[in-house]
């Protein structure tokens, strides 16, 4: 043994070390084969092949997907033209330093900008070159038989054997065709395989679904994609405040604002009405500590699909959306509308009707803007607030003391001057500028405010008019919203989740079962189970397997023997299917020769 150890110590030859060197390594046959070597050009069809490879891929559909969620976070950081352009144009000003920077990159129109679209446009061709492949390969597979029996069975995860006793009266052809029809009402695809022979066997498989539930899964992201572009392209939103009494009509001009989609055409407007008879709020009257608060929005509407189609009497409550013409309207905001008549100079009247009183504080304390245009000789301005039920502290404060109309009172200043209306620039209606109207009412003037009840007229100074508090109505604020794609998206995504539950919990299994006769007349039977990626309810399956075939052949006594324990004490079996009685310790063999180590075995197990 010593002298064995130093031949294998002993240095290696001079000459064959000095031909080892790194320095003479050039030198060697494979060394000159390698550098001599040229790898053969990819030319362009082969590059483009390669680059479709890699964007099919599914770690490139993942890395997109979660680029899409990295690109859409600017337009939630920056203000998006089409939802309020006025908004995007002042913050260009107020940040002049880099504000044209950010619109030169599309950052105020990221969900239709050229670089989000480009990630979409790829991530959906990724997604289809990743299921169309898949779809088509699992479609060969369904139609395609079960893999050959492997030569021994002994090695697949789950094994066991059966024996037949002779007085059974049931030949291998038999007991084969009986494991068929078992496993045939287990849902298995079966293929018998030598029926006829000596040692006739069979491969049966199932799980299918396991595959189909993962391309559905797919699918219905790309549907969900398509859904999502669909509504981006072909959907608008609006808004619109509605009093008792207004009617709102299906048309551009009828909205307060409005979002369009991307292709959008005002063709696609139903002229569909929708008119506020009276709405009503409960509020809680029984909690102390919620006394007051709204617990309750119902708002009685008629609608009409077309101009002509008749009235319908319909009710519009929060997450109780009416729908008509393709759009959902939604109840998201109420208030109060006091309802004034204003007269001028000359004693013509230049408004009249309800003014929206924005909501500010508890117990619906509302801020009210009144612009009057048409007064003559001057324009008339009138700013304040709308109490529902108002309170005034010792030190002459008023505040709303309850958000029901018990004592309504309208407080304002009043102005006079040029309101800048006429040049045509956009104003807010809830905001005032007083910087070029010169005030007529305060609580700092001799004339003071303006305090009205219901019913009561209050004289402008300097002869500038009047003004009237008539009476009180409510109003409401509606989201309409017109997504063609929004049904399909949820079907998708329902498909999607449906999808993957059903890829997690079926599984791929194999089972292939071998039966063979004994000279003395048993029939000796094997089985065995594979897998596809991890089961742990194989070990189940197999005594499930084991206990129906033992039930179909009174093998009673052999069902508590499963899984590996079947390799144990039990009747070994020669390689020429002829069970040996000298030794019943010994693992049990195979029915055929072994295989094991060929290519054609290695691919089956």
């Amino acid at each position: 043994m010593s002298e064995r150890v130093n031949d294998k110590k002993r240095p290696a030859p001079a000459d064959k070390a000095e031909n080892t060197s790194p320095d003479n390594a050039a030198e060697t046959p494979v060394a000159k084969v390698k550098a001599e070597a040229a790898l053969p050009a990819l030319g362009l069809m082969g590059m483009l092949r390669w680059a479709w490879t890699q964007l099919t891929s599914m770690r490139t559909a993942l890395f997109l997907l979660l680029l899409l969620a990295v690109a859409a976070v600017p337009g939630s950081l920056f203000p998006q033209r089409p939802a309020n352009p006025s908004i995007v144009t002042q913050y260009i000003k107020d940040h002049p330093e880099y504000g044209k920077i950010l619109d030169s990159l599309q950052l105020y129109d990221v969900y239709s900008s050229a670089w989000f679209s480009a990630i979409y446009i790829l991530l959906f061709i990724s997604l289809i070159g990743c299921v169309v492949p898949r779809a088509i390969a699992h479609y060969k597979a369904m139609r395609s038989q079960p893999p050959r029996t492997p030569a021994r069975l002994s090695r697949l995860p789950e094994y066991g054997t059966l024996v037949i006793p002779a007085d059974a009266g049931i030949p291998a052809s038999s007991a084969i065709a009986d494991a068929a029809a078992k496993l045939k009402k287990r849902g298995y695809r079966v293929d018998v395989r030598d029926d006829g022979g000596a040692r006739p066997s069979l491969g049966a498989e199932r799980g299918f679904l396991r595959e189909v539930g993962n391309l559905v899964f797919h699918t219905s992201l790309i549907g969900v994609l398509v859904s999502v572009a669909a509504g981006g392209l072909f959907g608008y939103s609006g808004q619109r405040i509605l009093v008792e009494g207004d009617t709102f009509v299906n048309t551009l001009v009828g909205y307060d604002q409005f979002t369009p989609g991307t292709n959008f055409q005002s063709s696609q407007l139903q002229p569909y009405s929708i008119q506020l008879d009276k709405f009503q709020i409960t509020f809680d009257r029984e909690s102390k500590g919620k006394f007051g608060q709204p617990i309750d929005f119902k708002a009685d509407v008629t609608t009409r699909e077309t101009p002509d189609a008749p009235a319908e009497k319909q009710v519009l409550k929060v997450n109780d959306p009416v729908s008509l013409g393709g759009t959902s309207i939604y109840l998201t905001g109420n208030g109060y509308a006091p309802v004034v008549t204003i007269r001028d100079g000359a004693g013509n009247v230049a408004m009249q009707g309800p003014v929206v009183a924005k909501l500010q504080g508890d117990n619906y304390y509302s801020s009210v803007v009144i612009k009057v245009p048409d007064a003559k000789p001057d324009q008339l301005g009138f700013a304040g607030f709308f109490l529902p039920t108002a309170f005034v502290t010792e030190e002459g404060v008023s505040f709303s003391g309850d958000p029901e109309l018990i004592n309504p009172q309208l407080t304002l200043n009043s102005y006079f001057g040029d309101l800048g209306l006429d040049a045509g620039s956009p104003q807010n209606v809830f905001e005032l500028d007083v910087k070029k109207l010169t005030p007529l009412n305060a609580r700092n003037l001799d004339a003071g405010g303006i305090t009205l009840a219901p019913g009561s007229t209050y004289t402008l100074p300097d002869g500038k008019g009047s003004i009237s508090f008539d009476g009180v109505k409510r109003y409401i604020g509606v989201d309409i919203h017109h997504n063609p794609g929004q049904l399909y998206a949820l079907i998708f995504a329902l498909l999607a989740v449906a999808g993957l539950v059903t890829s997690l919990y079926v599984n791929r299994r194999r089972v292939w079962v071998r039966t063979g006769s004994h000279p003395d007349g048993r029939t000796m039977v094997e089985y065995g189970l594979l897998a596809r990626g991890e089961d742990h309810r194989l070990a189940a399956e197999a005594e499930t397997i084991r206990g129906l075939l033992a039930d179909e052949w009174g093998l009673d006594s052999q069902k508590a023997h499963s899984g590996q324990g079947d390799n144990g004490p039990a009747d070994s079996v020669s390689s020429g299917g002829v069970p040996n009685e000298a030794s019943t310790e010994s693992r049990t063999e195979d029915f055929i020769q072994s295989t094991a180590g060929s290519a054609e075995s290695k691919k089956d197990q």
